[in-house]
């Protein structure tokens, strides 16, 4: 089969892989629509806790083409998704019900081929129906899961004002979510028009460029700070920034990924004073239903973030697309058998 392949930090290519076969719980899906994360950009430098070589990709759908002999659940022919991340069962984090904080927490496309590829296996217990969802729209019900773990950790109040940095595909989701939870008021910054134009088309009304009048228009929408403040970069300097903007009582929500080796500076009295909380979210955490149901009830829309759809053999062009394209949003491959 085709696959895109990385062989070590910084070094990628389309290769011709083995067919993988399911093993007796598992599911062979042929790989319909494959899109590129963050993370996948991190796994290519060699900022992630990856293993290689490695065929990347976590955020795909397809159809079921084999089953093992236990698999129960599903039938050739079934369109689905997956939840890429495979907890040990076995662990205290997975006894306390939270497998995203497993000790042996393996990951498709990340500790394990995944779905730049022709055809990937994934655990029966990990996959999912996705109904008459387009594959393309089915393809970002994991990075909406990583959102909906994190809104329940935030826990939105009715009436809450929100402020999002970042509208990438990821700030789009987190400022839709955000305003589905119950947010009253939500407010997404970029630095990049198109971004916030994207963010504006599905349903976020306040949009503010990240200019040199950000400041002034920031604080003339809320001028003692917002409720909720999600970062959706990853960038220090932006989650150093988004404490200035929280209300007292706020909760700052780090999504984005930050790099392992970087650090963020903040007044540890700040927070202490003014009864700041700081709230993480890492991964999905049993949240896949969810966001299956939020999109196919059209309440988080999610086919408008896709600005590129690729043939798996541009798998390195689709790489430089992510990184490097100011108009880029979610860069899919689009794959056939």
């Amino acid at each position: 089969m085709q696959a895109g392949q990385i062989q070590s930090p910084g070094q990628a290519d389309v290769i011709t892989a083995p067919q993988p076969a399911p093993g007796p719980d598992e599911v062979l899906i042929q790989v319909r629509a494959a899109g590129i994360c963050g993370t996948d950009l991190h796994i290519l430098k060699g900022e992630y806790e990856a293993s290689y070589p490695i065929i990347p990709g976590h955020e795909f759908s397809g159809v079921v083409t084999a089953v093992g002999q236990n698999v129960q659940r599903f039938k050739v022919g079934d369109r689905v998704t997956a939840d890429p991340n495979i907890p040990c069962n076995r662990c205290p984090a997975c006894q306390r019900n939270e497998p995203n904080q497993c000790e042996k927490l393996a990951a498709i496309g990340v500790t394990r081929d995944g779905a730049f590829a022709q055809y990937v296996v994934a655990p029966e217990s990990n996959v999912f129906s996705i109904g008459d969802l387009s594959f393309a729209a089915a393809a970002l019900v994991e990075p909406l899961a990583c959102v909906v773990w994190g809104l329940k950790r935030v826990q939105v109040q009715p009436g809450d004002s929100a402020l999002v940095f970042g509208a990438g595909p990821m700030g789009c989701l987190v400022a839709q979510a955000l305003h589905h939870a119950g947010a009253a008021q939500v407010v997404i910054t970029d630095t990049v028009p198109y971004r916030l134009e994207i963010a504006h088309s599905v349903g976020i009304p306040q949009i503010v460029l990240a200019d040199s009048s950000q400041a002034d228009q920031l604080k003339n929408i809320a001028p003692t700070g917002f409720d909720i403040v999600a970062d959706a970069t990853g960038i220090p300097r932006v989650l150093e920034q988004a404490f200035s903007w929280l209300r007292a009582r706020g909760k700052l929500w780090v999504f984005g990924v930050v790099p392992p080796d970087k650090q963020v500076s903040f007044i540890p009295y700040d927070v202490f004073r003014r009864d700041l909380t700081i709230i993480g979210s890492f991964a999905v955490n049993r949240t896949f239903h969810e966001s299956i149901a939020l999109i196919q009830s059209g309440a988080i829309q999610v086919e408008p973030l896709i600005s590129h759809r690729l043939p798996l053999s541009d798998f390195c062009d689709g790489f430089a697309l992510a990184e490097n394209d100011p108009k880029r949003m979610k860069v899919q491959f689009a794959i056939d058998a």
